[in-house]
């Protein structure tokens, strides 16, 4: 896993336990859920929701196909999971009938600006069926990765700024990035077109949502 995806570990996300019982409420009912999850990371979480019998869609940097469905081959569900070229945070290219259940966004969407991060999120709604669910991890401004942030003074719809030297060091992030706080994180699906069902900042500082489609 890569230094950004160790701040939230995949086995207790709460985020990401939350889209598994959700998933375990519509495959009760619907008997068949479909599930993007991006980027793919260990694909343990898309495990997860195979082993709960979902349709699996993983996500990620063509370069890293191969990797990522040996990963596939190794996780003992094949024939539920399935590689999609993607440049994550943005969604693969499907086609307009594709349509998903729940759709869990990871991480990687701080890496973009406030406006280019609106445009993400409206493409990964209209991936959703109508009642859909998506769910969104971002690093928190009031985390410990915002220490000595050069944007953290900044408008969220103008804060696109490098971390603090250690931080960048730590975690492994040179680039600039936009980090939330939980109310900006409302703002960003608000304004996106999303219905926010809820939103949480973790014990360690970072931001979670949940929106769904309507």
């Amino acid at each position: 896993m890569d230094t950004q995806g160790e701040a939230w570990s995949e086995e207790q996300d709460a985020i990401q336990q939350l889209a598994l019982e959700e998933c375990v409420k519509r495959q009760r009912i619907e008997h068949e859920v479909r599930v993007l999850v991006l980027p793919a990371g260990r694909c343990r979480l898309a495990g997860r929701f195979a082993q709960l019998g979902a349709q699996v869609s993983v996500a990620d940097a063509p370069a890293l196909r191969q990797e990522i469905e040996n990963r596939i081959l190794a996780s003992g569900h094949s024939g539920a999971i399935r590689f999609l070229p993607a440049q994550p945070p943005s969604p693969p290219e499907e086609g307009d009938e594709v349509r998903y259940d729940i759709i869990v966004l990871r991480h990687g969407l701080c890496h973009l600006p406030y406006a280019q991060a609106k445009l993400v999120i409206r493409q990964l709604m209209k991936k959703l069926r109508i009642g859909g669910k998506l769910y969104l991890s971002i690093l928190g401004l009031h985390s410990e990765v915002g220490e000595g942030y050069a944007g953290r003074e900044q408008s969220l719809y103008e804060r696109f700024a490098p971390l603090a030297p250690a931080m960048a060091d730590k975690y492994g992030i040179a680039e600039q990035v936009c980090l939330y706080s939980e109310r900006d994180i409302f703002l960003l699906l608000l304004e996106s077109g999303a219905s926010v069902l809820r939103t949480l900042t973790t014990t360690w500082g970072n931001v979670k949502a949940v929106a769904v489609r309507v």
